[in-house]
């Protein structure tokens, strides 16, 4: 007759020992020759399975721990979320004309009410080009803070509120009227573009103080 024989590491017999997500199980066998073709294919198909099963859960989980959690944390701050949506291209360029890059990309947080490219294009012609010289470059940075309110302020707080003090210490009107949100003059087109230091709204009209 052929005989088998289980045996497993000192912690006891017939026990599935655990260590770091590993299983080590020593299988000792004596076989007779003629049951040799017969038993050792189930035997050794079964270790396989086994150790393809582990080797499977092992990549999966590797796989989940090294994923970047995208839903908890924004990556990108407010000045490279405008670059990278590509409509706030004249923004940009007042940002870094006014020399306010740092200052918003800063920890914060703040809120942005963003002027599209098409805002700005609404402005008397030439009014952009003369802002962004270098002699003007105060006039500059206070109509752009004009537009930053200091705090996380979600649409759903907007809708609450009257008023907004900005982050040069002057205030924007907030009005509601249905679905329809004004900042001054300017319309909300576009609310709750999260950042890593912040929230941008976007707007259709540039505030001027």
């Amino acid at each position: 007759m052929s005989q088998v024989q289980t045996t497993v590491t000192k912690e006891g017999p017939n026990q599935w020992i655990h260590k770091h997500s590993c299983l080590r199980v020593t299988l000792i066998y004596k076989i007779h020759p003629l049951m040799h073709e017969q038993l050792a294919p189930s035997i050794f198909h079964e270790e396989t399975t086994m150790k393809a099963k582990i080797l499977i859960l092992s990549l999966t989980l590797a796989l989940i721990t090294s994923m970047p959690a995208h839903s908890a944390h924004h990556e990108k701050d407010i000045v490279d979320t405008a670059v990278g949506a590509g409509s706030f291209n004249t923004l940009v360029a007042a940002v870094q004309a006014a020399e306010l890059v740092e200052t918003l990309k800063s920890e914060g947080p703040f809120t942005v009410f963003a002027p599209t490219d098409e805002a700005f294009a609404k402005l008397p012609e030439g009014t952009i080009d003369d802002l962004l010289k270098p002699e003007n470059k105060e006039k500059l940075q206070a109509i752009l803070l004009y537009h930053v309110v200091p705090g996380k302020v979600m649409a759903a707080d907007v809708v609450n509120v009257t008023s907004a003090k900005t982050a040069n210490d002057m205030s924007l009107s907030v009005m509601v009227d249905g679905k329809t949100v004004k900042i001054n003059e300017a319309q909300v087109i576009q609310t709750d573009i999260m950042t890593s230091n912040g929230v941008i709204h976007v707007i259709d009209t540039v505030l001027i103080p």
